[in-house]
């Protein structure tokens, strides 16, 4: 049995991947970041996948009330 397609996960982990980059970067010599860029790169990307989701709830629910 094949699963939905989840699109705010996709972004969720795309986010989570970019930040972890971001550290990987700094980490190994390649450029300078401060502690605080965490913060905005998770809750976006956080906040962005929960709209993501809600939004593809929302077109699965009415796709499925009108067939």
């Amino acid at each position: 049995m094949r699963h939905e397609f989840s699109p705010g996960r996709l972004v969720a982990g795309l986010f989570l991947l970019l930040t972890a980059i971001v550290y990987l970067g700094d980490a190994g010599g390649a450029w300078d970041t401060p502690w605080f860029v965490v913060i905005p790169l998770v809750c976006g990307g956080l906040g962005l996948a929960g709209a993501v989701g809600t939004v593809t709830r929302a077109v699965r629910t009415r796709r499925r009330r009108s067939a």
